[in-house]
């Protein structure tokens, strides 16, 4: 994939990092994002409209982004649709977790917010599945 824009469908229950990154992902990396409150509203969304990659935030009540993950693994409608997973809790064994479940990285929380387009640009282009991609603030 090159460096073009990206269509991203961002999900996350917490307001302010919706917005910082939302911010972050249009103005510094000039990307296009819709923002989601919910897994659910994720799915909706990208069903609307097929993004180039999905990020999902991995504590939400009700649906949590593990669990939407899987939903939309099994969706055909999603093959090959990149999702990336956020948290602010990552240990090794949870990211391999994540990863075998289908996503093609984690960044992890707090993030960098003028480094997280690139960080998000890198990991679509690398398609990277299977390999530990835990990203993080500077000074981590």
């Amino acid at each position: 994939m090159s460096d073009r824009p990206l269509r991203i469908v961002y999900a996350d229950d917490e307001e302010d990092i919706l917005s910082v990154a939302t911010l972050s992902l249009e103005m510094v990396g000039g990307h296009s994002v819709r923002g989601c409150r919910s897994g659910r509203e994720a799915i909706e969304e990208a069903l609307q409209d097929l993004p180039d990659v999905v990020m999902l935030d991995v504590m939400m009540p009700g649906m949590d982004g593990p669990s939407t993950m899987k939903v939309m693994r099994s969706m055909h409608e999603f093959d090959g649709l990149p999702i990336v997973l956020i948290t602010a809790r990552v240990r090794p064994s949870e990211v391999q977790e994540y990863l075998a479940l289908g996503a093609c990285g984690v960044i992890t929380k707090p993030f960098d917010p003028m480094a997280l387009p690139g960080e998000v640009s890198s990991l679509v282009r690398d398609g990277s599945r299977g390999v530990a991609r835990a990203r993080s603030a500077p000074g981590d």
